[in-house]
């Protein structure tokens, strides 16, 4: 590990705390590509990279959310109600997404990521445009729903912003509250995801030193260290600002790192 590569981390994270403030979203889109592409200048090998980046992912979104969760609900931006309920299933998938992520050939989860992340960027898209508000649905479906947020984020290695966003704003929930429940549910998904992952990475051989389970503990230190107060920008903003131009600049990003992991 050389200073170059833990600066880098330091500014992935400052990076990611803001867009996690700002959307809602945990990071994970931004922090796996990423560490994808590091993880091989320090010796990770290929047959194992992405396990410990989905994971690595996973608990840096556990501080990242959680820190822009505390500065949405000074705001007053959480719906307590909707995560009530959408998080028994939320954590049931979180832990269902991490087996199938180490049950799947290593060489599939990439594509897999890739089709993933394509799905959202097309729901990022989708969720620009104003839409009909639904009523909330009831207690069953919202557990149905959150283990489908739950299951699809954590093997995607994402707090599943991209996706609790338009949902919870789909049923009537005001696109900033919606933003700050996101947050609060995707510490949830990836508190989840990454017990999963610490579980099943104790079998393997190969991981890297200073690793708990899959998760590689370096870059959560110094991701988390500057994502943590980043955060307070980004939901700072995410009151103050329209957010819809920013979706747009998302997305696209988000077609771009579809494109490179379905490539890969």
């Amino acid at each position: 590990m050389t200073i170059t590569f833990v600066l880098l981390l330091i500014v992935l994270g400052a990076f990611v705390g803001v867009m996690a403030g700002l959307l809602g979203i945990g990071g994970g889109l931004i922090i796996v590509p990423a560490l994808l592409f590091l993880f091989p200048h320090i010796g990770i090998g290929s047959d194992i990279a992405m396990q410990v980046a989905l994971a690595t992912s996973l608990s840096c979104i556990i501080l990242t959310s959680g820190s822009s969760a505390l500065n949405h609900l000074r705001y007053g931006n959480i719906d307590l109600l909707a995560v009530k309920w959408l998080t028994p299933g939320i954590v049931a998938g979180g832990l269902m997404g991490a087996t199938l992520a180490d049950w799947m050939p290593s060489e599939y989860l990439p594509k897999v990521f890739g089709v993933i992340v394509l799905f959202l960027a097309m729901q990022m898209f989708l969720s620009i445009r104003q839409q009909t508000m639904k009523p909330m649905p009831g207690q069953g479906s919202m557990i149905l729903s959150g283990s489908l947020i739950g299951m699809i984020s954590s093997l995607a290695g994402i707090g599943g912003g991209a996706l609790s966003v338009p949902y919870l704003n789909r049923h009537g929930v005001e696109m900033r509250k919606a933003v700050g429940t996101s947050s609060l549910c995707g510490c949830v998904i990836a508190l989840s995801g990454m017990v999963g992952f610490i579980w099943h990475g104790f079998t393997i051989q190969n991981l890297p030193p200073f690793s708990l389970g899959y998760v590689y503990l370096p870059a959560l230190l110094f991701v988390s260290c500057s994502s943590m107060f980043t955060t307070r920008i980004g939901a700072k903003l995410a009151t103050e600002l329209p957010t819809s131009v920013l979706k747009k600049v998302f997305a696209v990003f988000l077609m771009f790192v579809s494109v490179h992991m379905l490539l890969r």
